[in-house]
């Protein structure tokens, strides 16, 4: 038996999906694990800087990804009940989850279905977005007016309920997704665009570590106001403005490098909500043993190698078999036929 026949059992090929877009989202997952294991570790120079790097475009990543896939949605009863299943149900489900460490460590038990808990904003702000697309797809500058909209959710303090400053901070790259044609992502594996990708990322890499001690890690995290951050609403404008454009760089270089060929991480693509859902449960867990060893260079390539190694686990089929009530529910007992008026 060759080694391809076990590795196709545990990593199952999907046979009518472009594996770009899938290894586009299992490379995105990896930074994302990764980056939430280290996190506990900035006061290491080089694990800050690496945090700041990839925070900077790995969420701009997996959004202008879940905008161009979401280019199709409708209000029709079939989409709402994927959007349902796939995104609210899902987000009820983990906050109750990531409620029960907090009770277990601390003794706190804080349940608020509206103000979400650690990772699990992006599911409520996907679900807002998509709810939305019907718009953005009506509009003569629907970029333009996303920008906008960006900037001025700088300028005011959001309630946290439905991950207001994110969720409007973060609308230019999902609605740049939705911008995108199949074109676009044929313009950049061309071969010295992919060249161009690889020597920008190498460049954002050096300016990160150059910058990192000398930018709040804040601005990186969109989740604050300008002022909350300590800058008028002018100079904060202009800073969103630089991360919107540093963003979208870095995302387009990354898609250049990203194998466009079948691979054997491919058919992992397809699952990386179960690993982005279920890393935070093991991160909240090893945390709390990181010691004085973690906090080295060679602690943070180790924190690093496991975050690999855990996002590929969190990606295959026993995984999913597993939590498939939680991250796919199947939800169709709750749907009834589309009722319409008269």
């Amino acid at each position: 038996m060759s080694v391809a026949t076990p590795l196709r059992a545990v990593f199952p090929p999907a046979a009518d999906r472009d594996p770009f877009f899938d290894n586009a989202k299992f490379l995105a997952i990896i930074l994302v694990v990764c980056g939430h294991l280290i996190e506990n570790l900035r006061d290491v120079p080089i694990a800050h800087a690496a945090y700041f790097y990839v925070y900077l475009f790995h969420m701009p990543l997996f959004i202008v990804l879940s905008g161009y896939l979401s280019r199709n949605f409708t209000f029709g009863s079939g989409k709402a009940r994927k959007l349902i299943s796939t995104l609210a149900v899902p987000y009820v489900i983990f906050e109750l989850i990531y409620s029960l460490p907090r009770l277990i460590l601390y003794g706190k038990l804080d349940i608020s279905l509206l103000d979400p808990y650690f990772l699990t904003w992006f599911l409520m702000s996907l679900f807002l977005w998509r709810l939305s697309t019907p718009v953005w797809q009506q509009l003569r500058w629907p970029l333009a007016v996303a920008v906008g909209l960006s900037l001025l959710s700088g300028m005011s303090r959001l309630p946290d309920e439905l991950s207001m400053n994110r969720t409007l901070g973060l609308l230019p790259f999902y609605v740049l997704g939705l911008m995108l044609r199949p074109e676009h992502f044929e313009w950049l594996k061309q071969r010295w665009v992919r060249i161009a990708g690889a020597v920008v990322l190498v460049i954002g890499a050096v300016a990160a570590f150059a910058l990192h001690t000398h930018v709040k890690t804040e601005w990186i995290r969109w989740r604050n106001a300008n002022d909350a951050i300590g800058v008028d609403d002018l100079t904060g404008s202009l800073i969103r403005l630089g991360m919107l454009a540093a963003g979208a760089l870095l995302v387009a270089a990354f898609l250049a490098v990203t194998p466009s060929r079948r691979t054997w991480y491919s058919g992992l693509g397809m699952s990386t909500m179960y690993a982005y859902l279920l890393h935070g449960l093991v991160a909240k867990t090893v945390e709390r043993f990181y010691g004085d060893w973690a906090a080295t260079l060679p602690g943070v390539l180790i924190v690093t190698l496991f975050g690999v190694g855990l996002a590929v686990v969190l990606c295959t089929e026993p995984v999913r078999r597993v939590a498939h009530w939680a991250v796919e529910p199947k939800m169709s007992w709750a749907f009834t036929r589309l009722r319409r008026p008269g």
